[in-house]
Order: structure tokens, then sequence, then C-alpha cells
């Protein structure tokens, strides 16, 4: 049953705590709503002892745009459960920034989430990625030419973000729809193959299954789960090297967003970085540009090996710019990689 899959998932990967106060991402389709109805039964039944409100946002996009709105909002009334909509001109948003009505609607759509959160005193926030979203995003990723972080997928948690449904499979999480008479709203540009995405979901996974793997959903997560286990341990040697290298970390961000008032700088010996694989100083630097950002702050592989390529000459003063934002500076016999204001 889904229910007890759910429980499972948030169980294992310790995903909501007693008195957690957590946004839910609701769009009013299949996974979000279902996702919205379990939490509500869990909490109603005693099983989770958490609170929930609701963020909803009405991209403008489709006919039916309102139609969802009214849905979602209808079903949170129905429960007092706190409602918070935006609605937003995304088609304008994108030709303004010159991005991709995806791109935007997805940037959009989380810096939405986050504001409920702070607005809330939430904690978390709850997406309803299933295990399809996920092996759909290990395709994607390996057509692009990414790394092993790609081929790791959609994680249950990362930061304060919780996906609780991603072991379940699209056909389980729609009949529970169906089982519980949710009638979820259908969004109709899911079946255009404009998109990457779309494409992938519609097209290359059913010829998969059809003409070589019928069971291709697993198979893709043994392998994310094989990934996983090889990046862990990657992880955990960096941080010991790193531990082991560090000399100073100056104004280093509490939270997830870095200081814009203060650069921060992290101070690593050369010397000892030389004398590490290549890949581990690889690792370093994104290991250290994470904690100063937040994230890997678009450093791209180009410029990961532009940095290495600095950091082995090391003979005198340089420095190198990847982006506007971050800073390699060798000096001292030292690196020290800063973040700019």
């Amino acid at each position: 049953m889904l229910e007890e899959k759910v429980l499972e998932t948030i169980s294992k990967y310790n995903l909501v705590e007693s008195g957690d106060k957590i946004v839910l991402g609701v769009s009013g389709g299949p996974d979000s709503i279902s996702m919205l109805n379990l939490f509500h039964m869990f909490i109603k039944n005693g099983t989770l002892n958490c609170g929930i409100c609701v963020a909803h946002i009405n991209h403008g996009l489709r006919e039916n745009a309102n139609g969802d709105e009214l849905y979602v909002k209808k079903y949170c009334e129905e429960r007092n459960i706190p409602f918070y909509v935006l609605h937003a001109n995304v088609e304008k948003l994108s030709k303004e920034q010159k991005r991709g009505l995806e791109e935007t609607g997805r940037m959009v759509r989380y810096q939405f989430f986050e504001e409920v959160m702070k607005e809330t005193g939430s904690n978390k926030i709850a997406i309803a990625h299933n295990n399809n979203d996920k092996v759909e995003t290990i395709i994607m990723n390996a057509l692009r030419g990414s790394g092993l972080a790609g081929l790791k997928g959609i994680e249950p948690k990362m930061k304060h973000y919780i996906r609780p449904l991603i072991e379940c499979t699209r056909d389980e999480i729609e009949n529970y729809c169906g089982i519980n008479s949710l009638n979820p709203r259908h969004d109709e540009t899911n079946d255009e193959n404009e998109y990457t995405r779309n494409k992938i979901r519609n097209i290359v996974i059913p010829y998969i299954k059809e003409e070589f793997n019928p069971n291709i959903i697993n198979t893709f997560n043994r392998l994310s789960e094989i990934v996983k286990e090889d990046i862990d341990f990657i992880n955990l040697i960096t941080k010991n090297t790193y531990e082991n290298i560090v000399l100073e970390e100056i104004n280093l961000p509490e939270s997830n967003e870095y200081n814009k008032e203060k650069p921060s700088e992290i101070t690593l010996n050369l010397k000892a970085f030389n004398k590490e694989e290549q890949l581990i100083q690889k690792r370093l630097i994104l290991y250290s540009i994470e904690k100063i950002f937040g994230d890997t702050h678009e450093i791209e592989k180009v410029n990961i090996d532009d940095i290495i390529k600095l950091c082995n000459r090391g003979i005198g003063n340089k420095f190198l710019m990847p982006n506007k934002k971050t800073k390699i500076v060798i000096k001292n016999k030292n690196i020290v990689i800063m973040s700019v204001i």
C-alpha cells in the first residue's frame, strides 16, 4: 500500500521529526494531491506529529490553471489546512530574464516555497517527486554528460527539502488516487513532447521498456543506489582530507545563503592539496565552494580543471575567477577560495 511505502520512506531517511512545520508544494496533480492527502491522514490519525500548510503556484500558462488553484484551495478549506497561492506571469518573466519557460517556472516555484516557509515559520518543504521522476532525471543527466552526482538522481532529502513519495512509482500513486476518489487535476502539458523530460517520459522510457528492459525503473534505481554508495564514500574521504589541509575559514555562512555583506574565505594548504589524487582535488574545490555559497554555485568541469592547473603550477601570486562571485587565489603557498561582493 502507498501509505505504508511513504511511511517507510519517511522513517528510512528521517524526513519528518516531531514538531516539524512543513510547507507542501501542491499543484493538484496525482503526485502532490496524494502527498497532501497522506500527510493530512497521518496527522489526523496521530501517525505523524507535525504541522502542514500548502503552497500553490498559478503560473498562468494553461487554460486549466485557475481550475487547478480552486481544486487545491477547496481541498484545503474543507480540512482547515492553511493555503497560500502565488499568481505569476511566468511567460513574461521568462522573456524578461531570457530564460526558458521550464527553468523560469522552477525558479518561481522554489522561491515561493522558500517565502512561504519563512512567513509561516516552517522548517521543511515537501516536494512530490516520485520514483519515475527520479529515473527520468538520471536519464536526462546521463544524456547531458553528468558526473556521478547526476547518476544518483533525486535524493529523498536535500537540506530542508524532503520528498516522501520518491520511492513510489507513478502507477502506485495513480492507483491510490483512484481508490481514494481524489480526482486529481491533469496537466495536459505533460502529454506534449516539447520539453526534454516529457520526451524521456513519453518516448524514451516506453521504448526501452518495449525493446530492451521492461524493468528499466528498477534497473535505474539499483544504479542510483550503487552510485550513492560510491559518492558517500568519496564525500567522506573529501571531508576528512579537507579537515587535514584547511588552514583558515573566515565569515562562513551559518545558513545556506552566503554572506552578501562580508566576503567569505577558505584557505587550504597548497602543498598538501597538490599531493592528493586529482579526483579528491576536484572534490575539495567543490566542497570548499559549497561551504561558502551553500551549493557549487554554477562551477562547471572546465572551471575546476582550470583551478587544478593553477594550483599545480603554484608559483608566485596568481588568481582565477571562474564566475563573477567566486575568486581563487594562490598566495603565500596557499589556496584561498573566496566570495566576491
